[in-house]
């Protein structure tokens, strides 16, 4: 074992900085010998990501644990102090999730936080991430964490860091916390306010129904059409903090019959009847699905532990039909902005906004209702930042901002909040399948709708999970291969256009090399997006919060307005060919 890594491996199996459990935990690995897992400890620090910092629980540096949920906000706390020293007035928003610790971890930012000068408001309960979003301006904090891992396995937690835009911290803010993070070496130094110490000064404070009362009341403003045939909804909520917000968001829409899986309505961290709690992949949905079925329910949703993803599953005739994130992201902004359209709700100047691995199709229908359409990198923060710079005049000519999403599964309508917010989503989706079912119409009766208008779109992911150091390695071995050596043709199809992201450049390839043409005007991002000569295309991404590389692929295919079914349906198979010859000789080309 290195020395550094062995040092560190001590410090934690003897300082009294650490309690009983943990000192015993690593001195247990240091007594067997086990290097390799030591090594997995303690080979580097938790990292910030695309969503903050996530990682596995367990002691060590690079485990989820309250000594680093500490030093994260012990580094964060500094960082709020340097950025806003005139300020008397600075506070913190800090919410959690039904995982492991989160209270725990929820409580140790409250006590760094009011040992550092700066007030937490802490939710009495676990909130989901949106309401946390929220809370930040709603408080006028300077900042918030959310304790939660998403939609991670059961052994994960984590720590979102928001602004005080409500939005998840960006660049130069990002940085500077990462920093102070890697600078702080002694745990010793972190200040910490017992919290019953922090609520007898007021440097702590509980909320609850004053902010749950806030929230309902802006997402009320999002209903559209009232018309639509009764329906009913089965909902899950995975286990996580969906239950109460979801129920009674969909209620005050208008949706009664609303019946949640028994079996994974509380809150439980150990998610025991998933594997994943994770609504992008079907198999979480399986208990909804069969409850829905068994009830004949006109929409079935899940959403993720923190309720910002959404997965969705509608009855069409006598079976039920799983929508992907990017089918949910077009049929949802299709319907906010028809529906405003219709009712004269629709600002002048409408702004949609997706991420560059999420579908085009958006764009079309962004272009069809008279909106502009803006590209961000992958992360909701991202989609929420630009937003945020064309309200402060930053980013000109202004738009306003009415709904955008991701293909992951996010989406926002509104400006409210600054993340994806699934309870709303939730009561925009209800909204639109009852509005779709008194007209006789079901999702894909829309969607085809959408292609005759627009042309085809099928998209698709596929990610490789590399766990570890050594799978971090395979990984960034997989993306220096592809920048240096860039394919010039896929499945015989020549590849026009390169955009590396890291380098913000664009290239082109002419004669067989790729020349550097473009700049792309988007921060630098460990991202490769390759551009085919018939329209397809191919994004090559690492996660920011997890051991994972994902790779997206997108095919696209014209057609007439007034094509047939048969037409249709020829060129939605040809799609899903090509997507899949596309997979298998991508992925052959990664190895």
């Amino acid at each position: 074992m290195e020395g550094e890594l062995k040092a560190q491996a001590n410090y934690w199996a003897t300082s009294a900085v650490f309690d009983v459990d943990t000192r015993r935990e690593i001195q247990g690995l240091l007594d067997e010998g086990n290097s390799q897992e030591l090594k997995e400890r303690f080979y580097k620090d938790l990292e910030f990501g695309t969503g903050g910092m996530r990682g596995i629980l367990g002691a060590g540096t690079s485990r989820m644990n309250i000594y680093n949920v500490r030093k994260a906000t012990q580094a964060f706390a500094d960082h709020i102090n340097e950025f806003f020293p005139e300020r008397s007035d600075k506070s913190i928003a800090i919410s959690y999730d039904s995982r492991r610790f989160s209270r725990d971890f929820a409580e140790a930012t409250a006590e760094v936080m009011a040992a550092n000068g700066i007030k937490a408001y802490i939710t009495k309960e676990l909130r989901p991430t949106p309401m946390l979003s929220f809370m930040v301006r709603y408080f006028k904090c300077v900042g918030g964490v959310c304790v939660t891992a998403s939609h991670n396995p059961p052994n994960y937690n984590g720590y979102k860091v928001y602004w005080e835009t409500g939005g998840q911290i960006v660049p130069p803010h990002d940085q500077a916390v990462i920093d102070r993070y890697s600078k702080l070496k002694a745990y010793e130094d972190i200040k910490v306010m017992s919290f019953s110490k922090g609520l007898e000064k007021g440097l702590i404070e509980e909320v609850g129904r004053e902010l749950d009362d806030s929230y309902f009341e802006r997402v009320a403003e999002l209903r559209g059409f009232t018309d639509g045939a009764p329906i009913k909804i089965v909902y899950t909520p995975l286990h996580g903090t969906g239950a109460f917000p979801v129920e009674k968001a969909l209620n005050m829409f208008g949706f009664q019959d609303v019946i949640s899986v028994p079996e994974q309505r509380d809150p439980n961290g150990d998610f025991p009847t998933v594997k994943f709690p994770n609504p992008e992949d079907p198999e979480a949905l399986k208990m909804a699905i069969d409850l829905g079925r068994s009830l004949d329910a006109d929409l079935i949703m899940g959403t993720d532990p923190d309720t910002d993803r959404i997965g969705i599953v509608v009855k069409e005739g006598d079976d039920y039909t799983i929508l992907n994130g990017n089918q949910i992201g077009c049929l949802l902004v299709d319907y906010v902005l028809s529906s405003q359209k219709a009712l004269g709700k629709l600002p002048d100047n409408p702004l949609v906004i997706k991420t560059i691995v999420t579908t085009d199709l958006q764009e079309k229908i962004a272009t069809h209702y008279g909106a502009s359409c803006e590209e961000t990198l992958t992360g909701f923060k991202w989609i929420c930042q630009l937003v945020e710079d064309i309200e402060a005049g930053r980013v000109k000519p202004y738009r306003k901002y009415v709904c955008g999403g991701e293909e992951s599964f996010g989406f926002l309508a509104g400006s409210f909040v600054r993340d994806k917010d699934a309870v709303s989503a939730c009561c925009i989706a209800a909204e639109m399948i009852s509005h779709y079912k008194a007209k006789g119409l079901t999702c894909s009766d829309v969607l085809d709708q959408m292609y005759r208008r627009h042309g085809v779109y099928m998209e698709s992911l596929k990610t490789v999970t590399l766990p570890g150091m050594e799978g971090a390695a395979k990984i960034s071995a997989m993306m220096d291969r592809l920048r240096s050596t860039p394919p010039r043709e896929i499945t015989g199809i020549s590849v026009l256009k390169m955009r590396d992201l890291q380098t913000s450049q664009e290239y082109e390839q002419i004669d067989g090399k790729f020349q550097p043409t473009d700049q792309v005007p988007l921060p630098s991002s460990n991202v490769l997006q390759f551009t085919l000569e018939d329209g397809s295309k191919i994004s090559a991404r690492p996660s920011g919060t997890e051991p994972k590389i994902k790779f997206y692929f997108s095919v696209p295919k014209d057609i007439d307005a007034d094509a047939d079914d048969q037409t249709l349906n020829a060129a939605k198979d040809d799609c899903t060919n090509r997507l899949q010859l596309l997979e298998s000789t991508f992925a052959s080309m990664t190895q």
